[in-house]
């Protein structure tokens, strides 16, 4: 019998006052399940990230609170919330050394996209009304998921894995790319510009979306998405 097929998604970071606990929404695993892998999850903490990708055969990196700023040269903002130096630390690490693996498959979710942006040598604009209006909720206050209509880029690989260049995505999200990571292309965007998805030039399986396909896995496009994760394994 085939050996399963393992997928590693990273958690959030720690939080919870009374019992401190690393947590992670039902949608990730669910949707790895779903396409038919097992799901593991992995906390921050390690010193050295790379030996967890001995164990698994594909990487998802999870939404989740900001990026410290100092990590792109970004400025303070008052509205950046939930940020771990941990976290950070062991996702640029664990995706540093991902990338240097062809045959591992990346998917970067939300925080995700931002976090292989930065990786990449990109920036990030600490809070979107300010640098793009309200013309597009990509968060309703306080903290609440929307949706809105995104664009992809005809011919790209995303849009041959979502089989779909229009579509409404689940978004929660404040932050977004300013400036595109070396190697890195945008090939998704919302109606007004912000940058919603990117493929990684040089690595064969390595997409990032700035949306939540976890929280919508049931409808087709989103299924597609975590469906060519596991089958690229």
């Amino acid at each position: 019998m085939a050996r399963p097929k393992i997928v590693g998604i990273t958690s959030y970071a720690r939080g919870g006052k009374a019992i401190p606990q690393f947590s992670l929404p039902c949608g990730y695993i669910d949707a790895i399940r779903a396409a038919g892998a097992i799901p593991v999850i992995l906390p921050p903490g390690t010193d050295s990230p790379e030996r967890l990708l001995d164990a698994i055969d594909a990487l998802v990196l999870a939404g989740g609170g900001d990026i410290d700023p100092g990590h792109y040269g970004g400025e303070p903002h008052e509205t950046i919330y939930s940020v771990s130096e941990e976290r950070d630390a062991f996702e640029f690490g664990l995706l540093r050394h991902a990338l240097t693996r062809p045959g591992m498959p990346i998917l970067c979710i939300c925080r995700g996209i931002q976090v292989l942006n930065v990786a990449c040598g990109g920036t990030l604009h600490e809070h979107i009304p300010e640098e793009f209006g309200e013309k597009v909720a990509h968060r309703l206050p306080p903290r609440e998921s929307s949706r809105h209509h995104v664009r992809v880029k005809e011919g790209s690989r995303l849009a041959n894995m979502l089989g779909a260049t229009e579509m409404d995505a689940c978004s929660w999200h404040h932050q977004a790319i300013d400036r595109i990571g070396d190697d890195l292309e945008a090939v998704a965007w919302a109606e007004d510009g912000v940058v919603e998805g990117v493929e990684h030039r040089r690595h064969p399986w390595c997409i990032g979306v700035q949306w939540h396909p976890e929280m919508q896995f049931e409808e087709t496009p989103q299924r597609r998405l975590f469906a060519a994760l596991v089958d690229a394994i």
